[in-house]
């Protein structure tokens, strides 16, 4: 009786799935790793379902007569290891069972591939079958290792899921320069169509550099490739080479052991000539993921050729790998190389993209039409690529957060060891208020990169927007101990401002060694810092200067931010003369489709009384961004709300607000200029205020001073104090009224006296006494 070759070449039992051929057993089409010996047992097991297999049976098929082993104790051993990978006991048998002094069952039903299902406890075949069955599974056994197809023999040179590959530069011995870091690039772009291999990053790669001392730029040479990945505990080194022998162009990929340095696997393609350089590349590529251990199926799954994933072009692609962000992160520098690179080609997506995150905070309206670009093209890209694309279109083009999300979510479950998808899903679900799902992809994000000093910010960041300070704290301290705090200047400053500790936010606002970007932002906190206590003056002259950083640093976006910030706080504190005239600073300075920029000059339009101006903005917004999650639940029903305040009718504010609720505690801007937030809560409790109902009203002002990680400076953190006195007094609750207005005033102790808002509240308090 012989095995058929397709069903007995596959086998499935519970969530797992054996590949007689490969030699590989796989758990929901995940590789579990399992050695030689307990494989060949599970392989006989398999065979006769629900059949007693004996210890004789066993020895005799898988330990030869010549083979002087203690058997007992190695089957013994087999079959734990087995149980180990299956999740498998003794005790409660899913899969094996033990009959004590005569051998093994297994008790679980069998399917093969053409759906035929054997086996379980209650169905034995008769004895004769099970022996055929055992010795067909050892012919089958038997042609695997002959044909050099058998686990051991593969798994010699295999990685698994959880280690890490060092990509180093290729070798150009042909003397055309055009090769120079473009080959490196584009077999990086391949590897990482590969949802099993995992890259080491390119932060990764200059953070252990440094720590090396090499520059960030270093090439990566066998020699240093090697150390980078024994420092790192990366598994293996991959280099490349390419050289011209005649007319033919050949190139070949090594793998090689970071410990040992022994060869892991290697491969070799030709091209006839240049323009088929990339072809050759992409195909010795896939070759390599299949000596690597990667399954078949997800290679042939996952395998666009590179010239479809990036471009034909080697200039292009050149052209591409010269613009790719640096160890300072994304630099006006690169954009021309990124703009030669589409010019070449037109259809190169990848770099689309790239440009529309360049642009970000420089040009928004470039940074939207590439980001747009990049989305039209995505079909030609690999899976992971094409997801990318479009997490930075929903984010920064249409603003669709939860599509954004729902790719963010899609690329970690699919790239689980892809750091990029884990930290976009925590600026998403930070945005829409969902802080517990943003501190669990953030912790993710920094065990895959447990050197980012960005990752360590906004690690900080998430913990203080849960008002877990002391866990912040903790987080902010290791990582002054890497020495990777240079950019956490702002968080700690938002820490001791959270701490009441005024020498704090004065040491980080000192701070000279911090990443660039930060010295406007600092800047921008310490206006906020001002203004909450009531200085305005000098709160203005913080936003101004804060705004000039942010313009020699060439982000006219987040310079214009800092003036509609500054327009807001104006207006709210009464000053409306001051607060329209930032708001027309803030206009001059952008490039004209700032969301935040837009939505703080309205707002502040409408506290100014300025209400024609404010509804033309908001209607501005809603056609400008229609898909955009922020506005269409954040800032437009808060100036919506506003302007039906400005009309007296705070039944209407009330039913615009209420489209808010799901995301108002989120943190809408996730760009790096201090934005405000929570501003649905402050003005349903002014709505509230206006209609008269003074308990619901205080329940609104005090959630805000309830979410001080999340307020933190801004000025309706003071401003709540009073509106919680107003809404006592409301209610008829003296004595808490009095304690409000006490706790603002006391705030306000040395704030500029004319400040309009402080006139009131003075004049206010006096008759409640």
């Amino acid at each position: 009786m012989a095995l058929e070759t397709r069903s007995s070449a596959i086998l499935r039992f519970g969530v797992f799935e054996v590949d007689v051929r490969a030699g590989e057993l796989r758990k929901q089409g995940v590789r579990v790793k399992l050695q030689e010996q307990p494989f060949q047992v599970l392989t006989v097991l398999l065979q006769c379902p629900g059949e007693v297999v004996t210890r004789e049976e066993l020895r005799n098929q898988n330990w030869p007569a010549d083979t002087f082993v203690d058997f007992d104790n190695s089957l013994n051993t087999a079959i734990n290891k087995l149980r180990e990978a299956l999740g498998d006991s003794a005790e409660s048998p899913r899969f094996i069972e033990t009959l004590p002094r005569r051998g093994y069952r297994f008790i679980a039903p069998v399917t093969g591939v053409d759906g035929t299902t054997r086996g379980g406890v209650n169905a034995a075949a008769p004895g004769r079958s099970r022996k055929l069955l055992v010795a067909a599974a050892v012919v089958v056994l038997t042609a695997a290792i002959a044909g050099g197809l058998f686990w051991r023999a593969r798994q010699m040179g295999h990685l698994t899921e959880r280690d890490t590959i060092v990509l180093g530069d290729f070798a150009n011995s042909t003397g055309d320069a055009v090769f120079d870091g473009t080959l490196r690039e584009g077999l990086s772009v391949q590897l990482e169509q590969s949802p099993f291999l995992n890259l080491l990053s390119a932060e990764g790669i200059h953070q252990t550099l440094r720590m090396m001392g090499q520059p960030a730029n270093a090439r990566l040479t066998p020699e240093i490739a090697r150390e980078v990945c024994q420092r790192t505990s990366s598994a293996a080194a991959l280099q490349g080479s390419i050289a011209l022998i005649g007319t033919r162009y050949t190139l070949i990929l090594r793998a090689v052991d970071c410990a040992s340095g022994n060869l892991l696997a290697s491969t070799e393609a030709q091209a006839n000539d240049k323009s088929h350089v990339l072809d050759a590349l992409g195909k010795a590529a896939s070759e390599l993921r299949s000596k690597l251990g990667e399954s078949l199926s997800t290679v042939q799954k996952y395998n666009i050729p590179l010239e479809r994933v990036t471009t034909p072009s080697l200039e292009a692609l050149q052209a591409y790998s010269l613009g790719l962000p640096t160890e300072v992160g994304v630099t006006q520098q690169m954009l021309p190389f990124l703009q030669r690179a589409t010019q070449l080609d037109p259809n190169f997506a990848m770099a689309y993209r790239a440009m529309s995150i360049a642009y970000s905070g420089r040009d928004s309206v470039l940074s939207a039409e590439s980001g747009r670009q990049a989305f039209k093209l995505r079909a030609g890209v690999s899976e992971r690529e094409k997801l990318n694309i479009e997490v930075n279109y929903y984010e920064n083009v249409t603003g669709d957060l939860l599509k954004a999300r729902r790719s963010c979510e899609i690329g970690a479950q699919t790239y689980p060891r892809d750091p990029r998808f884990h930290f976009r899903l925590e600026r998403t679900s930070n945005a829409l208020g969902q802080y517990e799902a943003g501190l669990k992809a953030i912790l993710e994000f920094q065990h895959l990169v447990p050197n980012d000093w960005a990752g360590y910010r906004t690690v900080v960041l998430t913990y203080l927007l849960l008002d877990r300070v002391k866990e912040a704290e903790a987080v902010a301290e290791e990582a002054r101990t890497k020495d990777l705090d240079s950019g956490l200047a702002s968080v700690l400053y938002g820490i001791a401002f959270y701490r009441n500790d005024p020498a704090g936010m004065a040491r980080q606002a000192a701070r000279t060694t911090v990443v660039p970007g930060q010295e406007g932002l600092l800047l921008a906190m310490e206006a906020d810092t001002a203004a909450y206590f009531g200085h305005l003056r000098k709160s203005r002259e913080l936003s101004r200067r804060a705004a000039d950083s942010a313009e020699l640093a060439v982000e006219k976006e987040t310079a214009a931010g800092y003036y509609a910030v500054s327009a807001l706080r104006e207006a709210l504190f009464g000053e409306a003369a001051k607060g329209r005239q930032q708001a027309g600073i803030a206009r001059q300075r952008s490039t004209g489709r700032g969301r935040e920029k837009d939505y703080g000059v309205a707002l502040a339009l409408a506290y100014a009384g300025d209400a024609k101006q404010a509804q033309a903005s908001a209607d501005d917004l809603d056609k400008k961004f229609p898909e955009d999650t922020i506005v269409q639940f954040n800032y437009l029903p808060t100036l919506r709300a506003k302007l039906a305040l400005s009309h007296l009718n705070p039944l209407q504010a009330l039913e615009a607000l209420g489209t808010a609720a799901p995301y108002e505690l989120g943190l809408p801007a996730i760009s790096y200029y201090n934005w405000p937030n929570l501003y649905p809560v402050y003005m349903r409790g002014e709505a509230y205020l206006a209609a008269r109902q003074g308990s619901e009203a205080a329940a609104e002002f005090q959630k805000i001073l309830d979410h001080r990680g999340t307020v933190l400076n801004e000025p309706i953190g003071a401003l709540a104090q009073l509106q919680l006195g107003r809404a006592y007094a409301l209610q008829g609750k003296a004595a808490k009224s009095r304690a409000a207005y006490q706790d603002f005033l006391t705030l306000w102790k040395d704030a500029d006296p004319d400040i309009p808002i402080l006139k009131q509240a003075k004049a206010e308090y006096a008759k409640l006494q």
